[in-house]
């Protein structure tokens, strides 16, 4: 096949506008579209913008075209890979069931690979499936108290069910895994423009159709799921019996406790699991503290947004909401960037313990809320975790500076989500009345003053940030832009330490995904699920 990237056509066109173009690169009509790679934006020209493609061709005048215009860096061979799971990677003993902690996108996609191949995994997930996991959240936003088992960060899902369902990534994969993971949402029910439009993201409305789907499969190949079972502990097994390991469940609900046995130990928690995390920690696994970083949300209008990033004109009104990413190092020397962004969507309160407050954003597929938002949160580290007094807690100290922070917004919300104009952030007083810009949150707020709710060398970086964006983004800084707070649960505080064999030093314990340390996102989540279950798939093998 062949390549041809660079492809601009206008942001109204059909097929046809696009294969003339092609002919008029390669001059010739003797070829056929085979797939779509890429699809992005350029308004680089708010006057002229355009769509840039990147697309395959096969043609029976392959020869002839790379010979004519091989020197053309737009037009070369490529060859489709296709992702394989390694020959020798499939079940030889039915009895060697792996036992996987967590239904977010790492457990489901360690899951589901592992289930292809024969090896009918048993997932736990303390939180609910999602169809019930909606109500509960619901009931949540609308008031009701919350569910620490099952919320915004636990159940089907993981946090990313109650997200803008973002599947760009910054991780690199030779070996097609990246690809899997989109085909295989596509073949679950999301959109197929999945495949290639730039920075693609699948809506939490379209998300939790996919989760059942998904589900299905597991159970179908002989895998178990099992909700509101909660993973309270383990033990290592010394007398030379079949299995390595025996773990203890928890029902949620009853309270009574299980108790399975296996070789092989997923540990594909989030990383908002603090028990477990001090559960693992208790029992030696090895852990590391990890900076991650904090901050609030901003609001804008996504008309504002969506008119500086593309203009006004009449191509501007066609196109879908738009998004920025922004990164800043504050006269501090302290990293200050956008995280999360959802173009037309929803601020929600994702708190997942009492008496505490976090936020996050989401979106549905069409991204057509009044509302554009994101996070605006700084780096901090495990030097500021022990200057501010938790270095007695060892690795576990960055999860009691978040609990700090967020009980810290609790207080100033009443117990909701505190919100502030950016011009009352700046003088460091409460706000009292919000003007244009009104918050779309999914939950109750109130009006409050966020520099109560984080350090000052946090809050004063988010001012260094935001104003500077202003000259990126007009209107950024906006004085009567909403702030809400707080933005704490951006990565996993801690890393569970891993080798080149995808295990921890505790022989057959697999840590993976976002909550051990390894992604940053629901895509490199799932490329991280189907490495680690290559690798437990191998080792479970060797066992024989």
């Amino acid at each position: 096949m062949i390549r041809i990237s660079q492809i601009k056509v206008p942001i109204k066109h059909d097929m046809d506008l696009l294969k003339q173009k092609i002919q008029k690169l390669i001059k010739t009509s003797e070829f056929s579209i085979e797939s779509i790679v890429k699809k992005s934006i350029d308004a680089r020209d708010k006057n002229d913008l355009m769509y840039i493609y990147t697309v395959d061709i096969s043609s029976t005048m392959e020869d002839l075209i790379l010979s004519k215009y091989g020197n053309n860096k737009n037009i070369m061979y490529t060859k489709t890979l296709d992702y394989v799971f390694p020959s020798n990677n499939n079940a030889t003993n039915n009895d060697n069931r792996p036992i996987i902690i967590g239904a977010g996108p790492a457990g489901y996609f360690c899951g589901l690979y592992l289930a292809r191949h024969g090896f009918k995994p048993i997932i736990f997930e303390r939180g609910e499936m999602v169809e019930n996991r909606s109500k509960t959240v619901e009931g949540f936003w609308n008031g009701n108290p919350i569910n620490p088992e099952s919320n915004v960060s636990f159940g089907e899902g993981g946090a990313g069910t109650f997200s803008d369902g973002k599947l760009n990534t910054g991780i690199k994969d030779k070996q097609g895994r990246i690809q899997a993971v989109i085909k295989d949402f596509i073949s679950f029910g999301a959109p197929e423009e999945i495949g290639y439009i730039n920075k693609p993201h699948i809506g939490t409305d379209i998300l939790k159709n996919i989760l059942v789907n998904m589900r299905n499969e597991i159970i179908t190949l002989g895998g178990e799921i099992h909700f509101n079972s909660c993973f309270i502990d383990y033990t290592t097994l010394n007398d030379n019996s079949l299995n390595q390991y025996k773990i203890i469940i928890k029902d949620v609900k009853t309270m009574e406790l299980s108790e399975y046995y296996t070789n092989a130990l997923i540990l594909a928690i989030g990383h908002s699991s603090r028990d477990t995390f001090k559960m693992l920690n208790d029992r030696k696994l090895p852990m590391e503290p990890k900076a991650f970083a904090i901050g609030v949300r901003i609001e804008h209008p996504r008309k504002m947004i969506d008119e500086s990033q593309y203009g006004n004109s009449d191509a501007a009104k066609l196109l879908p909401a738009a998004d920025y990413k922004m990164t800043f190092r504050s006269s501090e020397g302290r990293s200050v960037y956008s995280f999360c962004m959802c173009p037309g969507g929803f601020v929600v309160n994702a708190s997942s313990e009492e008496n505490q407050s976090v936020v996050n954003g989401m979106s549905n597929n069409g991204r057509d809320e009044i509302n554009s938002n994101s996070a605006i949160v700084v780096n901090v580290t495990p030097e500021d975790f022990e200057a501010e007094g938790f270095g007695n807690y060892g690795v576990l100290a960055g999860v009691e500076y978040q609990r700090k922070y967020e009980a810290l917004a609790y207080k100033e919300g009443n117990g909701h989500i505190p919100v502030q104009t950016f011009k009352d952030f700046k003088a460091n007083v409460a706000t009292d009345k919000l003007v244009d810009i009104k918050p779309n949150i999914k939950g109750k707020y109130t009006l409050g003053n966020l520099n109560n709710c984080l350090p000052p060398y946090v809050n004063n970086a988010i001012i260094e940030g935001i104003s500077y964006y202003d000259g990126k983004l007009k209107g950024f800084a906006r004085e009567d832009s909403v702030l809400s707070g707080i933005e704490s649960r951006t990565s996993s505080p801690v890393r569970i330490t891993r080798d080149d064999t995808f295990m921890s030093t505790h022989k057959g314990i697999f840590p993976c995904g976002e909550g051990a340390g390894y992604a940053g996102g629901i895509t490199s989540a799932a490329v991280d699920g189907i490495k680690v279950a290559e690798a437990c798939a191998t080792y479970l093998n060797e066992l024989q």
